[in-house]
């Protein structure tokens, strides 16, 4: 992460922000945990500059928490707003299937590329692999919003899904992960775009708002009767070269490694 000299002040500040949304998702960053710009400058060997802008923008996705005395938090998000985020996710992508002809534009030569994201988030979820499923996750769901023609719809889709992954990820560490837990949805849903059925675009959107709905409930229930938690998941360690625990994932376009639920 440190800066070169070709480096301009955005590209670095994109950069903090990225390795740290990284960590974040990766559960490195737990919710709850403090930091302040300085600490950060220090771990990357940057200025204050950039890293302040990378953490405020961090912190307008609804990533991170500031306080003007004591720094940053990485946020902590409850059950009631993952439910919240669902039925915010629910209305507005119902509202771009009411009448997709003006909303939704499916571009067949993109179709290719979100199967293979779709393929790689069923087998990572049917195999339990936490660290690959968030990565590919990510990507099918922001490959398939390119066709979404109002990009302001669009950043706010990424950024809920973002949220969800924050709210979800350090629960499935703690508790492991099921069936009954992750969706595995994407290769149908996909196939329903492709084809122009929008009754079975809503019917894999259903499912997949059912399925969320039903483990927040699950979660309510265990924390009403204090069910203690299932086998916990080990950490990820920090991959080989990386900066102490703040350090960016480093990790290949086609491998995308962070971990997570298809929340």
């Amino acid at each position: 992460m440190s800066p070169s000299g070709g480096v301009t002040r955005n590209t670095l500040r994109q950069q903090i922000a990225d390795a740290l949304r990284d960590e974040v998702l990766a559960g490195r960053l737990p919710p709850g945990r403090e930091f302040t710009v300085k600490q950060i400058a220090e771990q990357y060997g940057v200025s204050a500059t950039p890293v302040r802008e990378a953490l405020f923008d961090l912190s307008a996705q609804g990533l991170l928490a500031s306080d003007q005395h004591r720094g940053f938090q990485v946020r902590e998000f409850t059950v009631a707003d993952f439910r919240a985020m669902a039925e915010a996710r629910a209305l507005v992508v119902e509202g771009l299937f009411r009448n997709p002809a003006e909303r939704v534009a499916v571009r067949p030569e993109g179709l290719a590329s979100i199967r293979r994201r779709a393929a790689e988030a069923v087998r990572a979820a049917k195999g339990g692999d936490l660290d690959v499923l968030i990565g590919y996750d990510l990507r099918f769901w922001r490959e398939l919003g390119q066709f979404v023609l109002n990009p302001y719809v669009t950043d706010f889709l990424t950024r809920l899904r973002v949220q969800a992954w924050v709210f979800a990820v350090h629960r499935l560490r703690r508790d492991g992960m099921d069936e009954d837990v992750l969706w595995f949805g994407h290769e149908d849903l996909v196939e329903a775009i492709a084809r122009g059925d929008h009754e079975q675009v809503h019917a894999a959107m259903h499912s997949y708002y059912a399925h969320a709905l039903a483990w927040a409930d699950r979660l309510e229930a265990r924390a009403a009767g204090g069910d203690a938690p299932g086998p916990p998941v080990p950490p990820v360690p920090p991959e080989p070269g990386q900066p102490g625990e703040f350090g960016a994932s480093g990790h290949s376009p086609e491998a995308p490694r962070a971990p997570g639920h298809c929340a």
